[in-house]
Order: C-alpha cells, then structure tokens, then sequence
C-alpha cells in the first residue's frame, strides 16, 4: 500500500467518524461552513431525480407533440451548467427516429451563431431558453435575437427557476411551456432537472433509465452506507487527497461512447472546488500519452479497459494513479452524474472550500459591464507568449482560452496545439472556448490554484450582429467579455496573454 492510500483510506475513516456522508443527506450545512448561506438552498439534487420520475411520461409526449408539430431542431441556448448536461445527452444517445436533433449555443461568437443559423432551417427549429437566474446576457441575447427573426411563442421554451425575468418574459410572450425548475438547485449539479431532461427528452434519450440509474446511486452512496463502502465518497476523498498530494491534475479518458461526460464533470469539479487557492484542476480531452509525457501532479480516471500493453497499464506500470471509471453506456449517465455530484460534494469538504459558491465568476461579469458601458479599449495589452512558456514550471498547467468559433477545424488545431505543449513542456493542458468557459473554469482559473498559465486564444469575427434592444452588437459583447476576463485574470495575479491562433500556432515550445 502506498501513501496516498494510507492517506485516503485515514480520509475516508475520518469522514466516517465525522459523519461527514450522512451530514450530506441530512443537508447540514456545517459540512463545509458555519452559514447556510448558497448551501441549504442548494442541495436539491440529492432528490431531484425522485422528483423528475414523476414528469418523465410528461416529458416524453412534450417531446413527440413538438416533433409532430413539423418541428425538426431543437437549439438550446444556454450557459454553463444549462448547457453542458443537454449536450451530454445529446451526443451521448444520439437523436431518436422521429423527435428532434440538438444544437447547443453556448457561445456570443457572431460567426458561430450565423453557422448554426446556415446549418439547420429555423422556421422547423424549436428555441430552448435556459437559464436558471433567468438573467444571464449572453442566454437573454440569443432570446431577442432569434425572436427577432421568429417572433412567435409556440416555438419557444423556457427552464428557469420560478419568478424569473425569463419566467415572466415567457409568460408575456406566450411560450409554448414554460418549465420552473426547483430552486434549491445550482446549475452545475442541475442536470437531473428539467435544464438536463428537457432536451434530453427531446431527442429521445431514455429518460428513465436515466433516473432510475441516478436513485439507484443513491442507494450505493445512502446516508446509511459506511464510508468506505460507498463510491462516491471514495471518489470524493481520492480527488481532494490527489490535490493535498500535489496530484491534482485530473486527467479524464472516459469510454469513448460517453467521451463527452468529460466536459460535464469539467466544469462540475472545476467550478465547485476551484477557490480560495486551491482546487481540482479537471483536464478534458487530453490524448493520452506515455508515461514520460507526464509528471507527478496527475491523477488519471479512465475506463475500466485492462487490455496488456494499453497505455493505461502503462502508466500504471509507472507508478502513476488510476482510478478506473465503470461507465460505458448512455443509460448509466444518470447514475455515474449522482456519483460525481456527491463525490465533488464531498471533495469540496476534504479541501476546506464551499462546493457550491462561484465567487470569482461576478468579477468577470463586473468587468465585462464595464468595458460594455465605457467601450473596448482599441489595444489591449497582449503580454509575450514566450515569457509565459519561460516561466513554466512542473506541476504548472496551460489554459487555452479560445474565443473564437468551436468548430472542428479550429479544435483539431487547438488540439494538436495542445498536445505538443504537453509533449514538450511536460506540463497539463486544457482548452475552453469563450465565452462559454467563464461559467466552467472560469472560477477556477481565477480562484484556484496559481500554477495556471492562461493564453488567450483571439481573431476578428469575419461578420457581426446586432443584439436586439441594446446599443452593442455580439462581437462587441464577446470583445467585452474576452477583455474582462483577461483584466481579472491579470488582477488575480495570473500569468496571463493574449494571441491569435496563427501566431500560437507557429510558436515554437
């Protein structure tokens, strides 16, 4: 047995002594802090699924009704933890003979929003507006830019939290429904509410083998199951450990039929555990390697594939950490969600931070409102890429954050790039595009740990458009959000640059 065993098995007895497990299900806010301040109201998820069981037919005759209504597009516009379970289900199950295929706009890109527009016929498309505060900007401009073009509420739906400005705005404009999710829910443990179901369900994907899986998670991690019996509390007491160990790089390899879970638990972990310093750092998309492409920060969780000679026995072989994933197929989502929500739950005990706050996301969004009030400065610091990639050091990461369309030319560039710093430099990477991943890592890269190095990845949009009702357009909301982010992020004391992908790309590393 090793260290970090001894470590982790000292954490999971401590847990059980502390009744840390069975605290959780009792929502005890003492776990984590001495206020109930964003915690009591924010563990709905430890039943929802119990809840949503009963709406599961509901949502299936919702689903056919809209397909039989000539409707062949479902574009669910939505940020962050409104957008990551939808698309989740949606690459993960596919779409059903019959019921609608899914787009996911996460992005205030003009060019991005015109190729979907270029992509699907939108007089056949059915707009899904989610946003659980019902005021997030970029959401609220992709509503009045397509009602704009489709000003009719029967092709529109609404999932927010009750009493919203979206909720009302939706009632005023007749949408065809409008779902009001339970409040006590955050929107990155929110994917087992309607902000998850709702498109999963219109795309056909098995609702309740989805729900069923996540009650019977529920059971393997209940409040009477001891400590070291129940997975998610070993997951969870693994993750924290891996980061008071210096493994903190969480290196994901899921089974390639759910390879895109991945960018869910991405921003799950990142969001929920990045702060006051410390922090899971998740890395999403990541090509495995040999072993000598790494260094002594990682903490690898892959599938359970145990063939000889695979890269993972390799790494093992090698001494680094493997914490094996038994998901496989769609219909165990459900199930492997709850296990990630509880085991972030509880890594965020183990670390000391509130799992359940994003304390830095507002700083950017304060920025990005002033930089819209007062304009886009014409030149903006870049900062010298190659002072950067000098001061790299073991147990450092790169963020690539690229604000330009993700399409997949661009991520197969972003990739290649990606793997040869890893390659080159030994140090983890991670890439999000903008401004999608300010409500993922963004809390991370500006509250967690300071080994982040975060490269601004930037171009001119070729077009623009307007954003009804205001006096900016989307290229001037995205050059707003991309200039505030890097101010905070410069603020934070991060090592910070800005360049185009051109340039990133024939940098020499």
């Amino acid at each position: 047995m090793t260290d970090f065993d001894d470590a982790v098995r000292a954490r999971i007895d401590a847990l059980e002594a502390e009744r840390v497990p069975a605290r959780i299900w009792e929502r005890d806010h003492t776990v984590w802090r001495p206020g109930p301040a964003e915690i009591s109201d924010r563990l709905g998820w430890l039943t929802v699924h119990e809840g949503m069981a009963a709406h599961s037919k509901e949502l299936r005759s919702f689903a056919r009704a809209c397909a039989a209504d000539g409707l062949r597009w479902a574009v669910l516009c939505g940020m962050g933890g409104s957008s990551l379970a939808p698309e989740v289900f949606g690459e993960s199950f596919g779409t059903l003979d019959g019921l609608l295929d899914l787009v996911v706009l996460d992005t205030t890109h003009p060019d991005q929003i015109l190729a979907l527009e270029e992509a699907i016929d939108v007089e056949r498309a059915l707009f899904v507006i989610a946003s659980k505060s019902g005021t997030t900007i970029e959401t609220r401009s992709h509503l009045e830019h397509f009602w704009e073009r489709v000003p009719d509420g029967a092709r529109y739906v609404a999932i927010t939290d009750p009493g919203t400005p979206l909720a009302e705005l939706a009632f005023e404009r007749g949408f065809r429904r409008v779902f009001e999710n339970p409040p006590d829910i955050g929107g990155r443990y929110s994917a087992l509410s309607y902000f998850g179901l709702v498109p999963a369900a219109l795309v056909g994907a098995d609702l309740d083998a989805l729900l069923e899986g996540a009650g019977r998670a529920a059971s393997a991690c209940g409040p009477n199951v001891p400590a070291d019996e129940n997975p998610a509390v070993r997951l969870g007491a693994v993750m924290g450990e891996g980061v008071l160990a210096g493994r903190d790089k969480l290196t994901m390899a899921f089974h390639p039929t759910v390879a895109s879970f991945g960018r869910w638990v991405e921003q799950l972990v990142a969001e929920s555990t990045g702060k006051d310093g410390t922090g899971v750092v998740p890395v999403e998309g990541e090509a495995l390697g040999p072993p000598t492409m790494y260094g002594s920060d990682r903490l690898f969780v892959a599938a359970e594939e145990r063939a000889p000679g695979s890269i993972l026995e390799w790494l093992e072989r090698a001494g680094h950490l493997v914490v094996r994933s038994p998901l496989r197929e769609p219909a165990e989502l459900g199930g492997a969600m709850f296990r990630w929500e509880l085991a972030t739950a509880v890594a965020g005990h183990v670390l000391g931070v509130h799992p359940f706050d994003q304390p830095d996301v507002q700083a950017a969004k304060d920025a990005t409102a002033r930089a819209l009030g007062s304009g886009i400065p014409p030149e903006v610091d870049r900062g010298e890429l190659a002072e950067v990639a000098a001061e790299l050091q073991p147990g450092d990461y790169v963020a690539l954050q690229a604000f330009v369309p993700r399409d997949a030319a661009r991520v197969s560039r972003l990739q290649a790039i990606r793997q040869r710093i890893r390659d080159h430099r030994r140090v983890a990477t991670t890439v999000g595009f903008g401004p999608g991943f300010l409500h993922s890592t963004g809390q991370l890269h500006k509250g967690g740990p300071g080994s982040v190095a975060c490269i601004q990845v930037v171009g001119q949009p070729v077009t623009d458009l307007p954003v009804p009702g205001h006096d900016y357009s989307f290229g001037g909301l995205l050059a707003a959000q991309a200039a505030g982010d890097l101010e905070i992020l410069r603020a934070r004391g991060r090592r910070a640059v800005r360049v185009p992908l051109d340039e990133l790309e024939e940098f020499a590393w």
